[in-house]
């Protein structure tokens, strides 16, 4: 580990880090974190793992922090259970993996046509999101933190080219969160399978098509070798975010001091998860076209289609659920704002910036 690694997170001083070691190393304590996605897996699986390490390191072992992969201890999916339950005390996943019971962690991962990486990371942040995420989450004897975002994800990849909505029609496909209700809507059944698993099952048929990330882990899932058709972006996870949970009666034991570096390198590690995405993506992209894949867009009425349904998708969320009611209506208030803020600054900016560079 490189402490300036840990350094370059949230602020916090040497002074904590130079005075905290001698007195937590005298109550040295293990943790478990569990992960959904597979040991070393680029940018998510390695995310977890660079928790436990700095985490280890940062307090010279007083906390210990052992990582188990996706599958490895908990399933891919039972994160949030394992962590809530006691068989871990912290867990990294995406929020959403977690809605079945928790229905608000929906908001942390990303509504359909929501807001960017880092509007959801300002929300949280500085308008009242991690305050109500607390709340979502305290019954469940959990404390959350946000971990990063793989960014804008990609919309699929299918075996036979999209050329108009009746193109979807009939199709199987796998997709997570929102995106599932929503491609239901517009003709599409679809399934949620672990990152293990979806490449065989495109690769037999299982599936017509799939949606995973983004072209960086796309690309290391390899399904570009058996659904050619790659398109962009997905309506539903518009700046996917990610979470560090830690169980709460866990956290509440931590000194100051372990607080401070607990959540700075969880800050430290969700930028460096940001930066990483946002690089590789764009690397990514090009290797796969090098290798012959031609990336496109969705064709118009099947955007049309796609925006009708998420707006109906994420109007009706909510459905009665306590925290989703009290999440929803701030959560689409900023998000309002976002979206006419973006559309005249980085949306605007990004149509300018390709029209100068002539792509």
């Amino acid at each position: 580990m490189k402490r300036r690694t840990v350094l370059s997170g949230a602020a916090f001083g040497a002074a904590a880090l130079t005075l905290a070691a001698p007195a937590l190393a005298q109550n040295k304590r293990v943790l478990k974190l569990v992960g959904t996605f597979p040991r070393g897996f680029p940018g998510l699986g390695q995310a977890a793992e660079n928790i436990a390490k700095q985490v280890t390191a940062a307090t010279d072992g007083a906390l210990t922090v052992e990582y188990f992969g996706g599958g490895e201890l908990v399933p891919p999916y039972g994160v949030n259970d394992a962590v809530s339950t006691g068989a871990a005390e912290m867990g990294h996943t995406s929020p959403y993996f977690a809605a079945g019971k928790i229905k608000a962690s929906m908001y942390y991962t990303n509504m359909p046509y929501g807001l960017s990486a880092g509007e959801l990371a300002g929300w949280i942040r500085y308008g009242g999101g991690q305050e109500l995420w607390d709340e979502a989450y305290g019954p469940f004897n959990l404390k959350p933190f946000w971990a990063g975002s793989s960014m804008a994800q990609a919309g699929g990849w299918f075996k036979k080219p999209i050329n108009s909505l009746d193109d979807m029609q009939g199709l199987k496909m796998r997709i997570a969160g929102l995106g599932g209700a929503i491609m239901q809507k517009i003709g599409v059944s679809s399934v949620n399978l672990p990152t293990g698993e979806i490449f065989p099952a495109l690769q037999s048929g299982v599936v017509d098509g799939a949606e995973f990330v983004g072209p960086w882990n796309d690309k290391a899932l390899g399904l570009a070798k058996v659904a050619p058709h790659y398109y962009m972006p997905a309506p539903h996870e518009t700046g996917a975010g990610l979470e560090c949970i830690v169980r709460k009666d866990v956290w509440e034991e931590f000194t100051p001091a372990q607080k401070v570096i607990v959540e700075s390198v969880i800050s430290a590690v969700a930028d460096e998860t940001t930066s990483a995405f946002a690089y590789n993506n764009v690397v990514a992209l090009q290797q796969l076209i090098a290798e012959g894949v031609t990336p496109s867009v969705f064709p118009d009425d099947v955007v049309d289609a796609l925006g009708k349904a998420s707006v109906e998708v994420m109007e009706a969320y909510p459905d009665g659920d306590e925290m989703s009611e009290k999440i929803h209506g701030p959560y689409v208030e900023y998000l309002k704002q976002a979206v006419f803020c973006g559309k005249l600054l980085e949306g605007q900016m990004y149509a300018d910036r390709a029209r100068a560079w002539g792509i």
